[in-house]
Formats: structure tokens, sequence, C-alpha cells
């Protein structure tokens, strides 16, 4: 556990590959979902990343201030680039065990969300490549929809039609498609973020999983785990 700020949420957990692996490994950020409430933390994406650093890559899944915490637009936003940021430099933590090469950048839900809208800003650090498992990427949508009983509004601080400006910057959908190539894998069983939301998504590479539902995507003993791990570790 690695602090990248002040605030006891800005935090980052790095799972390491075992000691036998062969040669530096390759780094995959993997950013939690939950709606971007205080209520859901990293702890529920650890079998994700245990199961990729058994693939033999360092895995980094940052906290970040969140809502009904000292989150929100856009200290949530503002987190995830710093904690970015500070994966970068982890090879001077780490000498000879992480290759020098762009991230690449994983998230589950509302965490697939800001893997997105991360990878296309232009003050973050160099992203290689964004695999979003069941992404909540269109918040215009999903406000209208009241996902997460409100969990938009409770984001943003309002409505799109309030904060026009706020939710231009924050819609990882309306920044698409970007310089980033980005993979989209959701479930046709989803009833948490509906998939017809992933199918509409501009400039992407769309892989549908049936008889998936929300929380399979992040489950290594799911039957989703075959085409979540080809997703993710193609090219990486």
């Amino acid at each position: 556990m690695r602090p990248y700020g002040p605030h006891p949420e800005q935090l980052l957990d790095v799972h390491l590959p075992s000691a036998d692996a062969i040669g530096p490994a390759s780094v995959v950020v993997l950013l939690h979902g939950g709606f971007w409430r205080q209520a859901f933390d990293r702890s529920h994406t650890r079998p994700l990343a245990e199961a990729l650093a058994a693939e033999g890559h360092v895995v980094v899944t940052p906290e970040f201030r969140r809502v009904g915490g000292a989150g929100g637009w856009p200290m949530t936003f503002d987190d995830v680039v710093d904690a970015l940021s500070a994966v970068s430099k982890l090879q001077e933590l780490l000498p000879g065990l992480v290759v020098q090469q762009p991230l690449t950048l994983v998230g589950h839900s509302a965490g697939g969300h800001l893997a997105i809208w991360a990878a296309l800003q232009q003050d973050a650090c160099p992203v290689r490549r964004v695999v979003a498992l069941a992404p909540v990427a269109d918040l215009r949508e999903a406000y209208s929809r009241g996902l997460g009983e409100g969990a938009v509004a409770a984001l943003m601080g309002g409505s799109p039609d309030e904060l026009s400006e706020e939710y231009a910057a924050a819609d990882a959908a309306g920044l698409l498609p970007g310089g980033v190539p980005v993979t989209v894998v959701h479930g046709a069983l989803d009833d948490r973020v509906p998939v017809e939301m992933s199918r509409r998504l501009r400039g992407v590479e769309y892989v549908e999983l049936r008889d998936v539902e929300h929380f399979g995507l992040i489950d290594p003993l799911s039957q989703a785990w075959p085409a979540v791990r080809a997703a993710i570790l193609e090219q990486t």
C-alpha cells in the first residue's frame, strides 16, 4: 500500500507477480466500481487483481475519494489522474521489475467510466489501451435512467441541464472516439448497467458475453473469465 496524496483515501495497492516470473512485468491499473460511492472500495476487485498478477503482471488498484466521503466532481477525477501519475513512476520504485511503457488501464462499472475518461485526458500519464468492463460510460443516459439510485447526480452535483459544461468535461462517452484503443466487455444479463448503453458507444471494440451479469466480469472463477482475461492480456 502506497500513498499518492495526503488524503487517507489516496492510496495504491500494488500486486506483484510471483518471484519466479521471468523478466520485467508490464503494469495493469485496475479501477474499481461502486457508482463512485464511499460505501464501495477497491477490496471487491482484489480477486481480479490477484488473478492478473498470477499471469505475470504488476497490478495496481488505486483508491480515490468518492461520493459520501470527500469525492465527487472534480475531486474523484483529479484523484484518478494523480494516481496514474504516481503509477507511472513505479519503475523508479521497483527497479528491474517493471517495463517502462504506457499503462494498460482496466475499470469495472463506474471504474470503467473513469478508465475511459482518464485515458483520454491530455494531462494524464500515457495509457496504452483501456479495457472497460460494463462501464457507466454515458453519464447523461445513466442520469436519465436513474442508475445507482441517482448516482450520477450525486457524483456531478446536479443534472445535465444544470451542469452542462461539467457533464461535457466528465462524460466518457462524449469523449469517444479518442486516440487510445478501448475495448468494452459487457454481460448481456447485466441488471446494474444496462448492456444497451455499451452497444451504442462510438469508436470502441465491443465484446458482449451471453449469460453473464454485472459482477461475473470481475470474478476469475466465473464463466466470463476467459473472455475478460483475453481482453485484458491481449497485447499487454
